[in-house]
Parts: structure tokens; sequence; C-alpha cells
């Protein structure tokens, strides 16, 4: 017999408690706690028959390797994300703001690979077929192998999925899909964790390359429990300001490849465009002869991106002065700051520090430590550096230049776009031959590099 009881689970993170909480202790997030009828259902112990399985242990070298084809979307941006281009069977789970293109740009996929002749099905629990028409219309998305489906009950979306079997599913959103048999209401934890893991055995079972869309909280993450991130085989983000034309496709999760590459696309009235040249589009609008800008050369996974650097140093009145970065951790920000005070000299303890990534983009790695510091020297000292210089490189808490990694890769780009220097660590420079046409400058120091960059 299933006996019902209720429990309260906390809608940010799924933590679960007995009895109403205004605070969860797991997320420490406030009123976020719903009730939920629970089902208990009491087996036989552990030689129920249900509870025995049916695959047997086998040894891994007996395994047979067996790697399926990638499927194509004809838009290399998305297939650089995904590793290569979708997996059958993968089940894929896409985030970002509302009104950034999440559908806009499954719309668009769905209509490329209905062109390759696979059956797609688009299930809407969020517009209606007409206003999906609409949308498909602007797109210029119109196949006869294209099917939609406005439905929320699971059930029927299963026996859709049965009768249409079709060889991708895209389903917008996982937030709005309910399961008849469980009590709670749509979005809920229960009903989010329920619904995934059917799409999840639709997947796996049938060979079908699932996309599911996912609704982000006020912090930026995914809606629901973090269990819902580890069901799936990849996490993509859709990135971007509203009020800017230019959107990244960021992985954080990919069973089938490489979580360090970022998609690039720009939105247009007739839907998103991939970027083949980001660098050109992030340094556009870069003025010049300006204290405190610098370009710096990052990698993307394998992609090398040039992005401006912009550093703001004023006085402040007040006791404690504030250190603000955007697309660069705040820590790393204090770190150079302390770096130089310390070793070149530089009296910043009554200054605000300002350092922003043009564009929006989000640089983590070490290698932009030398152009931030340069940034924050030429702002400090009000010197503009040559316009026409790239400067990377990791620094270390004594002031040294450490080697990165990829270094023929970040000048032929600077090469490519015009720049005529390239401020770099010495220490990278060995067995590998600079090309013709750009200067390399080599340094150990930060102090060599801001005599190189502040001449």
């Amino acid at each position: 017999m299933a006996k019902a009881k209720t429990k309260f689970s906390c809608q940010e993170c799924g933590y679960e408690s007995a009895k109403w909480l205004g605070k969860c202790p797991a997320c420490e997030s406030w009123n976020s706690f719903v009730e939920e009828m629970e089902t208990v259902v009491k087996t036989q112990g552990m030689n129920a028959p249900h509870m025995k399985t049916q695959e047997k242990a086998i040894s891994i070298i007996n395994i047979e390797s067996a790697q399926d084809p990638r499927i194509l979307t004809k838009n290399s941006e998305l297939n650089r994300v995904l590793g290569g281009g979708l997996v059958p069977g993968s089940l894929i789970l896409v985030g970002g703001d509302p009104g950034i293109g999440k559908s806009t740009l499954l719309l668009q996929t769905s209509h490329a690979l209905t062109e390759n002749g696979l059956k797609v099905l688009y299930i809407s629990g969020e517009e209606s077929a007409r206003q999906t028409k609409l949308r498909a219309d602007r797109l210029g998305a119109m196949s006869p192998n294209l099917f939609v489906l406005c439905e929320t009950n699971l059930d029927h979306i299963i026996e859709a999925i049965d009768q249409l079997n079709p060889d991708f599913i895209v389903m917008d959103s996982i937030q709005t899909v309910y399961h008849p048999a469980v009590a709670s209401a749509p979005g809920s934890v229960s009903q989010v964790r329920e619904c995934t893991s059917h799409f999840m055995r639709i997947a796996k079972i049938k060979g079908i390359a699932t996309v599911l869309v996912g609704h982000v909280t006020k912090e930026g993450a995914i809606a629901g429990p973090r269990l819902l991130e580890h069901m799936v085989d990849c996490v993509l983000y859709f990135e971007g300001e509203r009020h800017h034309s230019y959107r990244l496709l960021r992985a954080v999760k990919n069973r089938f490849g490489s979580t360090n590459e970022i998609g690039i696309f720009e939105m247009l009235e007739s839907g998103l465009v991939e970027v083949s040249n980001p660098s050109e589009l992030f340094l556009s609008e870069r003025p010049m002869g300006v204290a405190g800008s610098t370009v710096v050369a990052s990698m993307e996974g394998t992609r090398p991106v040039l992005v401006e650097l912009q550093a703001l140093i004023s006085a402040t009145n007040f006791p404690t002065p504030r250190r603000m970065s955007t697309g660069v951790d705040h820590n790393r920000l204090s770190l150079i700051i302390a770096v130089l005070e310390k070793r070149i000299g530089l009296f910043l303890q009554n200054q605000d520090a300002y350092l922003n990534v043009a564009g929006g983009v989000k640089l983590d790695e070490p290698a932009v430590d030398l152009a931030a510091a340069v940034s924050i020297a030429s702002s400090f000292r009000d010197h503009p550096t040559q316009p026409y210089d790239v400067i990377f490189g990791e620094i270390g808490l004594t002031g040294e230049v450490r080697g990165v990694s990829r270094i023929d890769q970040r000048v032929k780009e600077a090469q490519k776009l015009g720049f005529k220097r390239v401020i770099m660590p010495e220490k990278s420079l060995k067995g590998w031959t600079p090309p013709k046409g750009i200067q390399i400058i080599g340094v150990n120091t930060v102090s060599e590099a801001l005599s190189a960059a502040l001449q």
C-alpha cells in the first residue's frame, strides 16, 4: 500500500525538510520552501523481483568500443561548443536569461537538421503553435520535417514521441512539463526531476538527441536542483546583454567535448548569425591613445580571442578604496594591485580601482594578469599605452612574469588583426619561432613589462 506524506522542498537547490523553513540551510535562499506530496511505497526487501538487476558485470576489456557519428548542425559555432556536433542519444540542457535567444537558436538548429533529412520534434510548453509559427516565419525555418507540439503533459508527450519517432527533440522548457502521477505543481523540484529522468531514458533507449531548455534564477544559475545538471550529458549557458546584439554560448559541462569552448553569435532581425572573427568584433569600438586601455590575447578553448581591458584609477576620500571588476575575478584584481604596490612602488592605497573587460566577455585564465597590471599602471600614471600592442602573461607574487600556453596561436591572431608588437613572457619564447612582421618583446618581471609598454 502506498502512503502519502508531506514534505517541504527548496525550489532553488532541492533540499528537503520535514517542516517549513524560512531560510534554506543548503543554498541560504529565503522563502524558497514549497509543500509537496511524497509517495512512499513499501518494498518486500532486497529479494523482491523488481530489486534484481538484469545486467551482469563484465570486464572492461570485453566491452566493444563503438563511437556514433556526430550530427552536424550547419552552425560551426554550435558544433564547436558541443565538441564537434550533436551526439545521438545525448541529453543537453540549455539555460539563459529570458529573451536572450534560446528558442531562436534551437528553432534555427532544428530547421538546419531538417535540411539534412532528419525528423525534428519541437515541443513548446510556453507558446502556442501560432506563436511558434510566427517565429519560424521570421527565421525562415519552414520545413515539412519540422513538427511542433504544444503540450505540457508528459504522458501525451511520450505518446507523441512514440508515434513520430523523431531524430531530434527540443523541449522548451522543462519547467513547464508535469507528470500526472506527481502531485506537485509544474516547475517544482519533484516535477523537474521526474520529467528529466523520463527524457533521459527516452534519449538513451531510442538514441534520440534531446535538448531541454531550462529557466535561470536571478543569480544566473539554472533553476531547479543541482541534480538536474548531473543527469544531463551537456550543460550550455546562453549569455549576453539584452541591449547588445552579440550572444555567447558557453559549455560548463560536456561529456563529449571540452568545457572551455565558447560560441559567439550576433542577434539580427533574421535570427542569430555566427561570428567567425570575434576579435574584430570586440575591438571595433576600442579608443586609441587613451590611458588605461590595453589589448590582451586570451584563449577560449582552442580559439584565441583578442579583447580590450580597461582600467580606471581615481582618488578616493574614503578610508577603504573600492575594488571593482567586470569580466575578471575580483580576487585576481586585488592580487595584481598588491603586486604593483609592493614590487613596483605604485601607491594605490588611496585610489579606487575599476577593471572592465570590454564587450561583456568573462576571462578566467591567468594569462590576462600582465595586461591588467599594465592597464592599472597606465591609468594611475595617466600615460596611454601603444595602440598596436598586445600583452599577455601570468604574474607571480614576487613580481615575476610566468609563461603561458598556446603562444603561436595568440601571436598569429594578433598579427592577423594588424598589431605590431607583442609583450609576453620570455620563458615562453623557448622552442618556438616567432612569425615575421611582428615584434616580440620578452619580459621576465612586471617592471620590464611596464617599461616596454609605457615608454
